[in-house]
């Protein structure tokens, strides 16, 4: 994959902030931990590595807006750009000492969503796409979502609302239908990978509510790139504001949402 430089800067930032995280999981125990509300932690790692990511996008794009987890809103000269970024997409996990959380930097332009970086920095898998260009794993791999058709044969991924959010029991009430008509149900706690992971074949769908701009950004275009379909629940495009989303690919797509609203898939 021959990157654009718009792509340069984004792999730029979430490689070097990846290495600050992956020598912050290996002194865990030492970070600096904050309570955001239940169930919902931010470290050092957090803050350092939203830090490094706005330091390397501004030094390449200075005007850029920003909406990014630990900070909010950052006005810029330029509101037609805006970087959605996640510093640390799986705190949780990253404080439990679980591999699998990600750095997820996303660039919407005039409302449109354009170009995404997903990093995992300690398994070294680093998901890129912009429009129109493809979606591509570790700069050599092109992505495509996986040609399943059935329900019966699909693994889902999703994430669970923890203590202190709110819809469980509707979220309960979704499981129970669908854990039923699926090969299996996976929880691995870092939205933004899990948008990959379909985008790469692994997974073959994935749900979620409750979700940010930040977590959900970069991975829609990845996923989008490697021929998959997101909308929010109803079926729209309010994937950014929705607080919900769905994908999969185009024949998955809509049996995963009949079977979410309760609904036999045909």
């Amino acid at each position: 994959m021959a990157r654009s430089a718009l792509l340069n800067v984004m792999v730029g930032a979430a490689l070097k902030a990846g290495r600050t995280l992956a020598r912050d999981l290996g002194e865990v125990e030492n970070l600096q931990v904050s309570v955001k509300g239940p169930g919902d932690f931010v470290s050092a790692a957090d803050r350092r590595s939203e830090k490094i990511i706005i330091e390397e996008l501004r030094k390449a794009r200075p005007t850029y807006s920003f909406l990014t987890e630990e900070t909010g809103e950052i006005p810029g000269d330029e509101s037609s750009n805006r970087w959605l970024v996640d510093p640390l997409d799986g705190t949780t996990n990253f404080l439990h000492g679980i591999p699998i959380f990600s750095i997820s930097i996303g660039l919407e332009r005039n409302g449109e969503l354009i170009a995404g970086v997903v990093y995992n920095p300690i398994m070294n898998e680093l998901y890129a796409a912009e429009k129109g260009s493809g979606a591509f794993f570790n700069d050599r791999r092109r992505l495509r979502v996986a040609g399943r058709s059935e329900l019966k044969e699909a693994v889902i991924a999703t994430g669970i609302p923890h203590l202190g959010r709110p819809a469980q029991d509707e979220f309960i009430k979704e499981l129970d239908f669908l854990m039923r008509r699926v090969a299996g149900v996976r929880r691995c706690g870092s939205a933004a990978l899990d948008l990959c992971w379909v985008a790469a074949g692994r997974f073959d769908g994935f749900w979620e509510h409750g979700l940010s701009p930040w977590d959900v950004a970069a991975g829609i275009v990845i996923l989008r790139e490697a021929g998959g379909i997101v909308t929010d629940g109803d079926g729209g495009l309010e994937v950014l504001t929705g607080k919900s989303i769905v994908a999969a690919n185009s024949r998955l797509h809509p049996l995963l949402r009949a079977a979410l609203s309760g609904k036999q898939p045909a």
